[in-house]
């Protein structure tokens, strides 16, 4: 992403624009798709995100904060998402990244369970999860893209892994420390 391509973009350069959201595409669609469970009401999101992207570019003070920016946009544009569509179909199946990343055997097994443990958490929760585990984000990067304090952002995640864990395995320990104790 270049800074001088969102200065552009912020001026009204729609080519300038279509670039940016184009590099960004396939960061976008994964990230919703995880934490909507559900692929058309991620595709619906991420194209929102578009559309409050460009409406909102011009007041976007750092152009070198785009990237944070736009993740931001996703993450709000979703759980506006999950909100207005209560139900989730589970037409999306979670990757590998949500669990031990060598082991596509052991994610294969348990799929479903993860799945159903997943389609538990609340919009928010599903966010910190996915943003933490799938995308690789440090919790303040997490915190910064939810728009809470960093307390909230580690309180989101520690619940959602609870959750995760005591679905998948009947008790709070992570899942991590489960599926290497099963694994010996």
């Amino acid at each position: 992403m270049s800074v001088e391509l969102v200065r552009r973009a912020q001026r009204g350069d729609r080519v300038a624009f279509d670039a940016l959201v184009f590099a960004a595409l396939g960061r976008l669609y994964p990230i919703a798709a995880l934490i909507l469970h559900d692929s058309t009401l991620a595709e619906d999101a991420v194209q929102e995100t578009v559309i409050r992207a460009w409406r909102s570019l011009p007041g976007l003070r750092d152009a070198g904060r785009y990237d944070v920016w736009l993740r931001q946009i996703l993450v709000h544009a979703c759980i506006d998402a999950a909100r207005r569509e209560r139900r989730y179909r589970g037409d999306h199946e979670l990757r590998e990244g949500l669990a031990d990343r060598d082991d596509l055997e052991t994610l294969t097994a348990d799929r479903d369970a993860i799945e159903q443990a997943f389609a538990t958490l609340s919009p928010q929760h599903r966010a910190a999860f996915v943003l933490r585990h799938y995308a690789g984000y440090r919790v303040a990067e997490v915190a910064d893209a939810l728009r809470v304090p960093l307390g909230t952002a580690k309180s989101r995640i520690h619940y959602a892994e609870r959750a995760m864990s005591v679905a998948l395995h009947g008790s709070a320990r992570p899942l991590w420390e489960a599926r290497h104790d099963t694994a010996q």
